[in-house]
């Protein structure tokens, strides 16, 4: 067997264990995690009033590495009144290539809002389908194209995905808490591959602290995930500008034995754009750290409303 083919079948190995072996990495992480909440939790959906949130997350993960992960997510969620309850639906994409594997979900989320004192708690649930799939395109075997190790085929399986949680927002502080993939959802690849998912969950915190400064706040806030196997600890400190409508941010994150993150934010009309870079802490090192991009948009939805019954009068024309 020639050495280039010996690579190649290391390699592609590496890739499919990663891929398969690997749960405790199969929902992939966004740096500024305090900004995507309907994608870790679907009790957030609809907690603020009167406004539709839309989300875009891109990140550009372990930069200079061949095939390195490149993920994606749009979501947008709302309130709404039914019965004099307060109620909330979202809905997410999520796109994920890594090496010749893509990890793809689409979901629909609904909670149930309630009051309680100054704050809400929200109790949502997450129905969605997941797909998993390979494409050995770019796999050359040179003339040995017979080896029964490598498929010639691309290869996809797809399966139901559910999640549930509870989040508490209060106008001082947040908490929250989500399990996914409750279904431990299994993919078939073919007749001989098959990818297992755990389920993983979350637990996310945060507390605003007002300064003597009416125009500077500071939010410490944490995110935690495990699938009992593996665990992820992110403890954040960000410094908030306020001035009238823009809110300027810049934050640390740090992840013990993994990471240092580096953010920053800006809030304009409604509109936030975010950016954070991830330094790995391991032999990898800063330069092949990880790239993470945001925009959100917050919608005052009661423009409809304010729109609807305004009319003129002859006298005054």
């Amino acid at each position: 067997m020639k050495c280039s083919r010996i690579l190649k079948y290391i390699i592609f190995i590496c890739l499919f264990f990663c891929a398969a072996k690997g749960q405790a990495q199969f929902d992939a992480r966004f740096s500024q995690y305090w900004e995507v909440k309907g994608y870790y939790h679907p009790g957030w959906v609809g907690q603020t009033d009167n406004k539709m949130n839309i989300y875009g997350s891109y990140g550009m993960q372990l930069m200079g590495f061949t095939h390195a992960p490149r993920v994606m997510y749009f979501g947008a969620d709302m309130p709404f009144t039914l019965f004099n309850k307060q109620h909330g639906v979202g809905v997410g994409f999520f796109n994920e290539g890594i090496g010749l594997f893509r990890n793809q979900r689409f979901w629909g989320q609904y909670a149930y809002q309630m009051k309680i004192r100054k704050g809400k708690l929200g109790i949502g649930l997450q129905v969605g389908m997941l797909t998993v799939s390979f494409d050995p395109s770019d796999i050359n075997l040179g003339d040995e194209t017979d080896d029964e190790a490598f498929p010639t085929a691309a290869e996809s399986g797809m399966a139901v995905d559910l999640g549930l949680g509870g989040y508490y927002s209060h106008p001082k502080f947040y908490a929250g808490f989500s399990a996914h993939h409750l279904t431990a959802p299994r993919v078939s690849l073919g007749d001989k591959s098959q990818i297992k998912i755990h389920p993983i969950f979350y637990l996310t915190g945060g507390y605003n602290i007002q300064t003597r400064n009416p125009l500077i706040s500071i939010q410490p806030s944490m995110q935690l995930q495990s699938d009992f196997t593996s665990t992820r600890l992110d403890v954040t400190g960000r410094l908030f500008y306020t001035y009238h409508s823009r809110v300027l941010s810049g934050g640390l994150t740090y992840s013990p034995d993994t990471s240092v993150t580096f953010s920053f934010g800006l809030t304009v009309r409604g509109v936030t754009l975010g950016y954070a870079y991830e330094c790995f802490t391991s032999k990898i090192g800063v330069a092949s750290g990880s790239h993470d991009l945001l925009v959100r948009y917050a919608l005052d939805l009661n423009v409809f409303k304010k729109n609807r019954n305004l009319h003129k009068s002859v006298r005054i024309l």
